[in-house]
């Protein structure tokens, strides 16, 4: 591909110059630039993109919509956009929630200030070539002091029978003294034709803008299949007093790495990281969570449990970085991971970066097996040894998923944990 193909694809969508040009900015700096470190995971051989920037074709693998709650909502499959529901009540206080695209036309003020504004263009290469080659995205804003009670949903189907690049820029700004919950689900669909066997490649990220005092729940399932390989960027970049609750359960098939990121910039600011995370098959999937603390009085805490099945790979990366000035500060990290056979790899990795005297900080990590004193209580009470593993694993896990807002998806991701371990 080359630059002029992303060209054509800007003045096809009618992109404002500067996001055209920064798509070219960006392109030329994907060879300069190196991968994105995630420590003690191989994966600079993965195909993360294959050059192509185009739109997938409307779908067979659409869901039914009978059933579908009046809450905020927006379903995508692929780069398509096949349901957009706003109550009137919420369009009416100016809240918007819709394609990347069409946001570009509603809010194109605010697109430029914040887009790629919590993570740079060059910051790496994965970095610039998400920026000149994502295809489709959402956008959600919510404005200063509006306080919304029913969780919103974003739901973003990669169809399994097209290879089109799943590449999408998702982005959440949240107001002044806002207050919103807020679900997420990339999840493959479909895999019912001969063309759910091609590979395919996802390069996703989702900026959260949180600015002074505004306070938002983050929940997310991934649930990519095992032909998509991908990375997924979450990164949350807090004014003052703001916070981010973070729950995100990490339960895909194929090779994945990712980057969950909050940036305190704000005094007062709080980040609270959540990650489950479930690998099986032969599948490798490496997850750094960072929490880097600029403001005066921030805290972040990051907690991370894994379970790995069979000869699955899985790596916390748990980073706690307090930067000078960022006095009375607070970065804690625990990692846990469960290991379930002898073929499986693991690595729980602390770091903690301090370069400031009055903060506090703190780490703990572990990998294990399942205990067997909890494993012969349960099955003292009758349970099968597969039972009493099952309900070992869903207590490890239950700390995120008791976070999940909607009371259909915590069973989904249930339902999820349980098929995963049927197949053991």
């Amino acid at each position: 591909m080359t630059k002029e193909t992303i060209k054509l694809f800007s003045e096809m969508h009618a992109e404002p110059s500067w996001l055209a040009d920064l798509r070219q900015k960006a392109f030329d700096k994907i060879e300069t630039l190196e991968l994105p470190v995630i420590e003690r995971v191989k994966f600079h051989r993965w195909n993360l993109g294959d050059g192509t920037i185009t739109e997938s074709e409307p779908s067979a693998n659409v869901p039914d919509f009978t059933a579908l709650d009046n809450h905020l909502k927006l379903v995508q499959v692929g780069t398509q956009t096949v349901f957009e529901q706003t109550p009137v009540e919420l369009a009416e206080q100016g809240v918007v929630f819709t394609d990347f695209h069409s946001a570009l036309e509603e809010i194109p003020e605010l697109i430029e200030e914040f887009f790629m504004s919590s993570v740079k263009y060059d910051d790496d290469k994965l970095a610039a070539y998400h920026t000149a080659y994502f295809n489709s995205g959402a956008v959600l804003y919510i404005p200063d002091n509006v306080e919304i009670k029913e969780p919103i949903e974003g739901i973003f189907y990669q169809d399994s029978d097209s290879d089109v690049p799943f590449n999408k820029h998702i982005m959440i700004i949240a107001g002044k003294n806002s207050k919103i919950s807020y679900l997420e689900r990339l999840e493959s669909r479909g895999g019912g034709s001969a063309k759910a066997t091609a590979k395919a490649t996802a390069n996703i990220t989702v900026e959260v803008i949180a600015r002074s005092g505004a306070q938002v729940k983050f929940a997310a399932i991934d649930r990519l299949g095992e032909n998509v390989t991908a990375y997924i960027s979450r990164r949350g970049k807090l004014g003052n007093d703001a916070s981010i609750d973070w729950a995100i359960g990490v339960m895909n098939e194929g090779n994945v790495v990712a980057d969950f990121d909050s940036d305190l910039i704000g005094n007062g600011s709080n980040a609270d990281l959540k990650v489950v995370a479930l690998s099986s098959g032969r599948q490798v999937q490496g997850i750094d969570t960072r929490v880097t603390n600029y403001g005066c009085n921030s805290i972040g805490n990051i907690l991370q449990h894994g379970v790995i099945l069979e000869k699955a790979t899985l790596t916390f990366n748990g980073i706690g970085h307090i930067i000078k000035g960022a006095k009375g500060a607070d970065a804690q990290q625990e990692s846990r991971v469960l290991m379930l056979s002898d073929q499986a790899r693991s690595d729980a990795n602390p770091i903690l970066l301090i370069d400031e005297n009055d903060v506090t900080a703190g780490h703990a990590a572990s990998i294990g097996q399942v205990d067997p004193e909890d494993m012969y209580y349960l099955m003292s009470r009758g349970l099968d040894k597969a039972t009493a593993e099952r309900l070992v694993v869903r207590g490890f896990l239950g700390s995120v998923i008791v976070e999940i807002p909607v009371k259909e998806v915590r069973d989904e991701m249930i339902a999820t944990i349980e098929e995963k371990l049927s197949k053991r």
